[in-house]
């Protein structure tokens, strides 16, 4: 039965139980909104509506920490960003294009292939190279695109290094603002962004806000190896929760 925009109490339920418990990983780790959200709402909406209204959320909460972010962030993040954008709309096409039960599975593929990038040898604190940068900003943006998960060759990239913690989360999530906003703006262009799915993101937001505080104070009270370690944990059963829905 509709209650709301063509959404069920049910989908509705999904969403905002998703909505808390992603955005409480967003603030225990700097990342992991997306990874988590985008296959929970892919169950109860189709794919593309599923990423159209995650880029939504992700643009929102961004937007309430923007100088934290632009303030800590490393300088590699505005290049990345800007390759997020250019790419983006390249991927959200090839969603448009693809069956629901394709676009599950490689999303799917998405979030386990972020667990095992993560498991690769650590790096020191030194800027990766500029065809690394690159190629870290070319996938970031066609994975936003088509499963509204920038995240994966983002974290490895700065996770994997010797970096201070906030540089690492103020970078990782400059950039996932920056590709939201990317997202929301092809789908704009490709018409397949209905008023509905952000007035639906609204009523979200106060759950996303609540998780996000609550995950940062916990994320203040970890030390620096146990923060690492849930980093893994979570990108590993995003990615087995994933394929867990496809069986």
């Amino acid at each position: 039965m509709e209650v709301f925009g063509g959404f069920t109490g049910l989908q509705i339920a999904v969403a905002f139980g998703a909505a808390l418990g992603s955005a409480f990983v967003r603030g225990l780790t700097g990342f992991g909104m997306a990874i988590l959200l985008v296959p929970v709402l892919a169950l109860a909406l189709p794919p593309v509506e599923a990423v159209v209204l995650t880029n939504a959320l992700s643009l929102m909460i961004g937007a309430t920490e923007i100088r934290s972010l632009v303030r800590d962030a490393e300088p590699t993040a505005w290049v990345i960003g800007a390759l997020v954008v250019v790419t983006t709309p390249i991927g959200l096409y090839a969603l448009s294009l693809t069956g629901k039960d394709v676009a599950r599975l490689v999303i799917a593929l998405i979030a386990l292939s972020a667990f095992v990038a993560i498991l690769l040898p650590r790096r020191g604190e030194g800027v990766p190279g500029r065809l690394a940068t690159g190629g870290v900003g070319v996938l970031s943006g066609l994975m936003t695109g088509y499963a509204g998960m920038p995240g994966p060759p983002v974290v490895p990239y700065y996770a994997g290094r010797e970096l201070p913690r906030p540089t690492i989360r103020a970078s990782m999530q400059l950039i996932f603002t920056i590709a939201a906003t990317a997202g929301l703006a092809s789908a704009t262009w490709l018409g397949i962004l209905r008023w509905e799915l952000l007035l639906f993101a609204l009523l979200m937001l106060p759950m996303i806000i609540a998780g996000n505080r609550l995950g940062a104070r916990v994320s203040g009270r970890i030390s620096d190896p146990v923060w690492r370690l849930s980093v893994g944990a979570i990108l590993g059963g995003a990615a087995v929760a994933a394929f867990g829905r496809l069986i």
